[in-house]
């Protein structure tokens, strides 16, 4: 089918705020295919429901809402078990009620020969589930009974090379997903929120003029040699080309080509509910200065997001009164087309129509 294609139609849906309310019929990533070890159930939140994460023994990665129907004890506290048939189950903790993990109940240890109660009936919702490139991605219907299936594959990146990740960090800010968002795509807080001297500073700024163009869900900076005034990426050598893509719901990554090499940085920002929104950010490269260079590269990653972290509480003082946002052309497009993108989306998934991208692109001037 094609982007944006679904089967039946839903109610038309109502407008939503920026920072109010979250894009369904839609992948989230929500962890690393690594994270993910057979017979472990763990638990997360995305989009604040209750999520089961597990792999079968065999291999299979699967979702389920991790609360039991009977008592509503999380299964996440429970154990991986395997039925006669081979097919395993998650046990709960409370009263031993098994489910497979396409959701459906297999056992109810409490039952008698003689009572008489249809197990097969009773179901704990399933969130479809898929593994890509080492990701590990859920479908959040919009379908009330939880019935939605995915009519698209789970998104893939360019660049995810050497071997597996060579670096990943996470964190978790205290915003809507829309402020996380449109704070890690902001062009222009860099001189001030980032200030080392390995970077750039507030002192060295300079007119940039980049050219953006609409992709698949998104949009992207083109690629282009980065700016004069960005010293880590000398450290590459060579003649480095970048491009920056960012993809709904919260998917941002940049893509650099250095001769043969690659370096990819993946940032993937999953709603934990209203108030916060988990950020992970996942480097690949076969360049070999990244190797040699990791420990100070990590330490650079993880002070740029905790430098975000600290602007995003800053911000929620003044969000705290619910204020009027001013945005202005071209500094703050990119979060235009965020906000149209997410109307389009939900619009068309509503519509059961393909989704058509409003982003027109252009060249955006801005100094930083």
């Amino acid at each position: 089918m094609a982007e944006g294609d679904i089967k039946t139609r839903s109610a038309a849906p109502k407008p939503q705020r920026f920072g109010q309310g979250f894009l369904h019929d839609i992948w989230y990533f929500a962890a690393l295919s690594g994270d993910l070890k057979p017979g472990k159930l763990q638990r997360y939140e995305i989009l604040g429901e209750p999520v089961l994460l597990g792999r079968t023994r065999d291999g299979e990665v699967y979702a389920l809402r991790d609360i039991c129907p009977h008592r509503a004890a999380p299964l996440s506290a429970g154990k991986l078990t395997r039925e006669a048939d081979g097919a395993e189950t998650v046990e709960c903790p409370y009263h031993g009620w098994r489910f497979r993990t396409d959701g459906a109940c297999s056992a109810i240890p409490s039952l008698v020969a003689d009572q008489q109660v249809d197990v097969a009936r009773i179901r704990v919702r399933r969130y479809p589930a898929a593994e890509s490139q080492g990701l590990v991605f859920v479908w959040m219907t919009s379908d009330p009974r939880g019935e939605g299936e995915p009519d698209q594959p789970p998104p893939t990146f360019p660049g995810v090379v050497g071997g597996g990740p060579k670096m990943i960090d996470r964190m978790v800010f205290d915003a809507h997903i829309d402020h996380a968002v449109i704070g890690l795509m902001d062009p222009a807080h860099g001189p001030y929120v980032h200030q080392q001297w390995w970077w750039r500073t507030s002192h060295s700024q300079h007119d940039k003029a980049k050219r953006f163009e609409p992709r698949e869900a998104g949009f992207s900076m083109v690629r282009h040699a980065p700016s004069s005034n960005s010293y880590a990426y000398k450290l590459l050598g060579g003649a480095p080309a970048t491009e920056i893509t960012f993809r709904l719901p919260g998917l941002r990554w940049e893509h650099i080509v250095v001769g043969p090499r690659q370096v990819l940085t993946l940032t993937c920002l999953t709603p934990v509910n209203d108030k916060q929104t988990r950020i992970t950010q996942i480097t690949w490269s076969d360049h070999w200065l990244v190797g040699l260079l990791k420990p100070f590269l990590r330490l650079g990653a993880k002070a740029f997001l905790r430098q975000d972290g600290d602007m995003v509480n800053l911000q929620n003082e003044g969000l705290r009164y619910d204020p009027s946002l001013l945005w202005i052309d071209d500094a703050d497009k990119q979060a235009k087309w965020y906000q149209a993108l997410k109307r389009e989306w939900a619009a068309a998934r509503a519509g059961g129509r393909p989704f058509e991208n409003p982003v027109e692109g252009g060249v955006l001037r801005w100094r930083s």
